[in-house]
């Protein structure tokens, strides 16, 4: 098959994967997610020293997690997409980073909910919560550069240029609690530091959170895909047949 060929072919064969795909990895996030927050926030034990006030890291440590995971996964897609000029790593781009976004904006409420009750404010100038916020703001200006050009290829590389240059902010996240002297508890061993019963829903709200985010990306994607192949024959026909929404 020539390279054209492949081209050509290429969108289409990602979007069917991405159909396939899709209710299995839905039904597997609607399970960890449900499991984790049942076990988490109702049979697990309080905390000896927080009570009840712990439980909210079974929402914010997942969304603190991916929310650097999902950015790290798009600075490999933006890298793909300009080094080998690739429209399919630029679809993936901007299928994720909407998805990172919101995981960010969760780790921050949710970090501020936390916060307040433990250091007596929502917030503080902190830098594991700056940091935090300045990944917000480059997951929103990745999405505002992406959707500012007419042309595809110019929003693709523009984002992409965004992304990687936004990737110094991720070792900033993860160290500042070593680095600079924070409120923000410093990095903890869950095999150390959490009771078995603590510790196994987190883990299941952690994988039902990866799962959800690559669920979600593979829709968006799949979405993506239809409307840059539009005027292709394939997609008039998936249209009469109805396809992913």
């Amino acid at each position: 098959m020539s390279k054209t060929s492949s081209q050509q072919t290429q969108p289409q064969r990602i979007y069917r994967l991405c159909e396939r795909l899709v209710p299995w990895l839905g039904m597997l996030s609607a399970a960890l997610l449900l499991g984790g927050c049942l076990w988490g926030f109702v049979f697990a034990p309080a905390d000896y020293q927080q009570g009840q006030a712990y439980r909210i890291i079974y929402l914010h440590v997942p969304a603190a997690i991916w929310s650097m995971g999902v950015y790290a996964a798009m600075a490999v897609a933006a890298l793909i997409s300009l080094v080998r000029q690739s429209k399919m790593a630029e679809l993936v781009v901007a299928a994720m980073a909407p998805v990172g976004a919101v995981y960010t904006f969760i780790a921050l409420t949710t970090g501020s909910t936390w916060g307040k009750p433990m250091w007596g404010t929502w917030w503080v100038w902190d830098a594991r919560l700056t940091s935090e916020l300045v990944l917000l703001f480059l997951y929103a200006g990745v999405i505002a550069l992406y959707n500012a050009f007419d042309d595809r290829r110019l929003a693709g590389r523009a984002a992409g240029i965004l992304v990687l240059v936004g990737v110094v902010n991720l070792p900033i996240i993860h160290y500042s609690v070593e680095w600079w002297n924070t409120l923000h508890q410093g990095s903890t061993n869950m095999q150390r530091t959490l009771d078995p019963a603590m510790r196994m829903p987190l883990r299941m709200m952690i994988f039902g959170f990866m799962s959800l985010f690559v669920t979600l990306s593979l829709i968006r994607l799949g979405n993506l895909i239809l409307a840059q192949q539009r005027a292709c024959g394939w997609v008039a026909k998936l249209a009469n047949k109805g396809g992913m929404a």
